[in-house]
């Protein structure tokens, strides 16, 4: 994932309650990681007993790039415990969200009730080579988010997490508040506090809070318990 430009005030996490988290190695949510082909190998077993408990592996990419480190990640992860699921960086300029669903989905991006996997997510962010909202307007990007989503809650009954930063989802959605009631929350801010959440959401159930750390990749939190993890998980 790209690094985010944030620029967030408010502190809400918990359902518009404010939480300022001053020594994240006390916290009590579960801890994460997510991971892609720039973390050429990962040890999860060390992972896993630094106590992380959940992991995201980059799966895809556009319709033209599967993570080529995807398989070992992910089967590592599973076999050292942790609870997984795949996620697909967005190209919203060269094919529509359902195309780009379905690539996901034939690549890794599945979800299935089994109690250790997450919902797939849909990394919808900073363009890394072109205009910061793909070219498209705020009712096209909508348009395209909504694609992508309702074609893969039509494959596996689940609706894709979504992972941005407010500052892009504010500049090149118009700050939609039309995914709040079925899509669960990814918000990156590199803070000690989550910042202000997009429109539609009252909280985030994953916060990235930073880019580098004691694990591997980017280091996350889920907003809750292990039993609302595992909910996660079950659908």
């Amino acid at each position: 994932m790209k690094l985010p430009q944030l620029l967030f005030v408010c502190p809400v996490l918990c359902h518009g309650a404010s939480i300022v988290f001053r020594d994240l190695a006390e916290r009590a949510q579960p801890q994460g990681i997510d991971v892609s082909h720039f973390q050429a190998t990962v040890n999860w077993a060390n992972v896993k007993a630094s106590g992380v408990s959940f992991a995201y592996i980059k799966a895809t990419e556009g319709t033209t790039f599967i993570d080529s480190t995807f398989s070992s990640k992910y089967t590592g992860a599973t076999n050292a415990g942790l609870i997984r699921g795949g996620y697909h960086f967005a190209h919203p300029d060269t094919s529509s969200g359902a195309t780009q669903a379905k690539f996901f989905l034939a690549h890794g991006g599945g979800w299935s009730g089994d109690g250790i996997t997450l919902p797939g997510a849909l990394d919808i962010e900073y363009n890394p080579s072109g205009a910061e909202c793909y070219g498209l307007s705020h009712s096209a990007m909508v348009s395209w988010i909504s694609d992508f989503s309702s074609t893969y809650h039509a494959a596996t009954t689940r609706y894709p997490v979504i992972y941005t930063t407010t500052d892009w989802w504010t500049t090149c959605t118009g700050n939609s508040a039309a995914f709040g009631s079925n899509n669960p929350l990814w918000i990156a801010h590199y803070a000690s506090s989550i910042g202000t959440v997009p429109a539609g959401w009252s909280f985030a159930t994953f916060w990235q809070y930073a880019d580098s750390g004691p694990n591997p990749g980017d280091q996350d939190l889920f907003n809750g318990d292990a039993a609302g993890l595992k909910r996660m998980e079950t659908g």
